[in-house]
């Protein structure tokens, strides 16, 4: 969502000699140029930390310290630290099943709720009113669970908050008997300063395929052009693209094994032509590819071939961002 949507006017404050100015009015004009600022933020820059946040902890620790630091949301909106800050690690013996208990540290932007007042001030003939908020971020601890390979947060609300990038991780922490059990893993950061080369990543991954066509197929000895497609979406969200890349895919997983037709016995080999596909379009997070599978059969006949021998098929991916 851009910010644009959310924002509440657009009217430029004028004011002329003699006006009476009220708090609104000038609550109106901070609002303007603050909104203005996060829609520069959130079209010039991505979500990130642009410098600072440093996570200090070491094995064994029961705190982890936080050096000043300056980092931007997916709304533009600037999260700031101004000196060092000393976090208590979460209190947790363990992940409930004798082992480590995994964590996210993430930073968020605060409401003006969530601010300690500095500076009040009577008014004239009526009561005293906050005039100063002390600027200070909201750090949270973000659970994750044991899936060490695809680490996620075990709370909904707060896994919804990371993907929108309204949370912003500044570390990871592995905690056994209430400290931490190796030093803090800082692999999970994102820089606010998009790298001026293209970025190039790359993964496997084996999609709910979508078959299209008609089955069981009907093969012949020898090298078949099949009736069928198959499409798959590949989610492409760990590669961190800024912009929509250009992707590549080829065929991979497990493509030969052997089957029964009535009481023919045969052998296969599958190969394909991967496409990836224009519409829906590819974008930084995703992108369909649609697979035409040839396959080859070793048989003493025709025989009939389920759409299940494709079911491990996977696409091995690349993007380079332009």
């Amino acid at each position: 969502m851009s910010i644009i949507d959310g924002m509440q006017s657009l009217d430029r404050a004028q004011f002329f000699n003699g006006q009476r100015l009220f708090a609104a009015d000038l609550q109106q004009l901070e609002s303007f140029n603050r909104e203005m600022r996060w829609l520069h933020n959130q079209s010039m820059h991505q979500p990130g930390i642009g410098q600072g946040f440093k996570v200090i902890g070491q094995k064994d620790d029961r705190e982890v310290t936080i050096s000043a630091g300056y980092a931007l949301d997916s709304m533009g909106r600037e999260i700031v630290l101004t000196e060092t800050e000393v976090l208590p690690v979460p209190p947790v013996a363990d992940n409930g099943a004798g082992g480590s208990a995994f964590y996210y540290l993430t930073v968020s932007y605060p409401d003006d709720t969530e601010l300690v007042p500095l500076e009040t001030r009577e008014g004239i003939c009526l009561p005293a009113g906050v005039i100063r908020l002390r600027e200070h971020p909201v750090f949270c601890w973000v659970r994750l669970n044991d899936d060490q390979k695809n680490p996620q947060p075990v709370d909904s609300q707060l896994k919804l908050r990371l993907k929108n990038q309204l949370f912003i991780v500044l570390a990871r922490v592995e905690i056994f008997n209430c400290k931490l059990r190796q030093p803090v893993t800082l692999s999970q950061r994102r820089s606010a300063r998009p790298s001026c080369q293209p970025r190039v990543a790359c993964g496997t991954a084996a999609p709910t395929w979508d078959y299209r066509g008609t089955v069981p197929l009907k093969l012949q000895p020898g090298l078949q052009f099949t009736e069928l497609a198959m499409a798959g979406t590949i989610d492409t969200t760990a590669a961190g693209f800024a912009a929509t890349p250009t992707y590549f895919g080829r065929l991979a997983g497990e493509r030969t094994g052997s089957g029964k037709s009535g009481s023919v016995n045969f052998i296969y080999l599958i190969e394909g032509f991967v496409e990836v596909a224009a519409n829906p379009a590819p974008t930084p997070t995703s992108f369909v590819v649609i697979i035409c599978p040839l396959v080859v059969i070793n048989a003493s006949g025709g025989v009939d071939v389920a759409e299940t021998v494709f079911d491990k098929l996977k696409v091995t991916w690349f993007g380079v961002e332009g």
